[in-house]
């Protein structure tokens, strides 16, 4: 996948809005307003940072060399990864539902509601 594959995957999430906070390059990919993906689009190599469970972050980063700790970020809770590299695409598209899972997970619980409706209606 390349970086606009990446984005329009996760666009397509429900309540999925993005913005450039920090500068015109680094796009940022909320759900209900909490961060689940960020990514630089004119930098190369591409990568993405994606939320992630602290175990499965390690395990992920001691398998695949495009994972690494996430740049700018909590490496206990956050990766990033290097696209087109050793991280098949269906891989990736795990990885950033598993992200956007992690933060719904943490909305409260009528968000939470909404979005599990949407997804399943």
């Amino acid at each position: 996948m390349d970086i606009w594959q990446v984005h329009d995957y996760a666009a397509a999430l429900p309540e999925v809005s993005e913005n450039f906070p920090f500068d015109e390059h680094t796009l940022v990919m909320r759900v209900m307003g909490k961060i689940f993906l960020l990514m630089n689009v004119q930098k190369e190599p591409a990568s993405v940072n994606l939320k992630c469970e602290p175990e499965r972050a390690v395990e992920l980063r001691a398998r695949y060399e495009a994972v690494l700790p996430g740049y700018h970020m909590n490496k206990r809770h956050w990766n990033t990864v290097m696209l087109g590299q050793d991280v098949r695409p269906e891989l990736l598209r795990e990885l950033i539902e598993h992200s956007y899972e992690r933060v719904v997970a943490g909305l409260k619980k009528a968000e939470r509601e909404r979005i599990r409706a949407m997804r399943e209606g």
